[in-house]
């Protein structure tokens, strides 16, 4: 295949292939290096030999992204603290495709991919390329390399372990009211304003990777977090920014500052109150969404 019609193709399908990466590996770094991998092959393929190039791609990523499950899991089993999706801007970037209906933005949110940690690679990449991509499972068979009679079992069983997720719209509007009230009390340190904002059994997670220090369990309960919200905020807060974006399909809270991207956090509520707090901060995880924001020319308080 010539240098010139293998990039073209590539370039076509690399939207569907990132997604694909993305969601099999909740890291965007390491789908970047799977989508690195896919075109280091395809610039050797014989074009004679390649009936479908999307299906062929396609199977290369997905391939590439069962291996890469097997070593991603036992690093996990090793990570300091909690383990967390990596953050990705969606609005009008495009990277993870068209996020245009519900059932495609909850296939990125950040609750769904922390559960699909649960599944075995077989199970996450029948459940990714079905509910994500609309593969059939006579494709997806094609894809990974087993019967379609498997994938169906794959499918179901995936679907069984991630029926907790949180599927509830968010109306941005009443979520940045929330979230600004939130950030408020945060800042005066103002417990009971906190408490008021957080349901009885509130949860928080934050992943430093043992590079930032952070919780290395989860907190709960309301008055639990309260407190280590406040006290987050008392210990990393002065100078950093706080902006709304839109990541992983949902709103979501940027902490910049001066030039770095030194947080995101997600905060799921129940209409009324704050049902689980999300913050990344290990500086590894947010180096790819830096780079987004520096694309768009960053947000303020960040310089592109």
């Amino acid at each position: 295949m010539t240098g010139t019609a293998a990039l073209d193709e590539f370039q076509q399908q690399r939207h569907r292939l990132f997604g694909i990466a993305y969601r099999m590996l909740g890291s965007a770094t390491d789908a970047e290096d799977v989508l690195q991998d896919t075109w280091l092959r395809w610039q050797d393929v014989d074009p004679a030999r390649v009936a479908d190039p999307a299906a062929y791609l396609a199977r290369t990523v997905t391939n590439l992204c069962l291996t890469a499950l097997t070593s991603a899991r036992a690093r996990r089993e090793v990570y300091v603290g909690p383990w967390l999706p990596e953050p990705v801007l969606t609005g009008d970037d495009g990277d993870l495709g068209p996020l245009d209906e519900a059932l495609q933005r909850e296939s990125v949110s950040f609750a769904l991919l922390a559960l699909l940690e649960r599944l075995s690679p077989a199970e996450r990449a029948a459940y990714v390329l079905r509910e994500a991509f609309a593969y059939s499972p006579r494709e997806v068979a094609e894809l990974i390399g087993t019967t379609e009679a498997n994938v169906r079992q794959l499918h179901s069983r995936a679907r069984r372990h991630v029926a907790g997720a949180p599927s509830r719209e968010v109306d941005a509007a009443h979520w940045q009211q929330l979230i600004t009230r939130f950030l408020v009390a945060a800042g005066d340190g103002d417990l009971a304003g906190l408490e008021a904002l957080l349901a009885a059994d509130v949860v928080s997670r934050a992943d430093g990777g043992g590079i930032i220090n952070a919780a290395r369990r989860p907190v709960q309960g309301r008055g639990n977090v309260a407190r280590y919200v406040a006290g987050l905020v008392r210990r990393f807060g002065e100078g950093a920014l706080p902006a709304f974006v839109e990541v992983n399909g949902a709103p979501a809270v940027a902490l910049t500052a001066g030039a770095r991207l030194v947080g995101v956090l997600f905060l799921r509520t129940d209409g009324e109150r704050l049902t689980a707090l999300d913050l990344v901060v290990n500086p590894e995880k947010l180096a790819f969404a830096e780079r987004q924001l520096s694309q768009i020319g960053g947000l303020p308080g960040l310089s592109g």
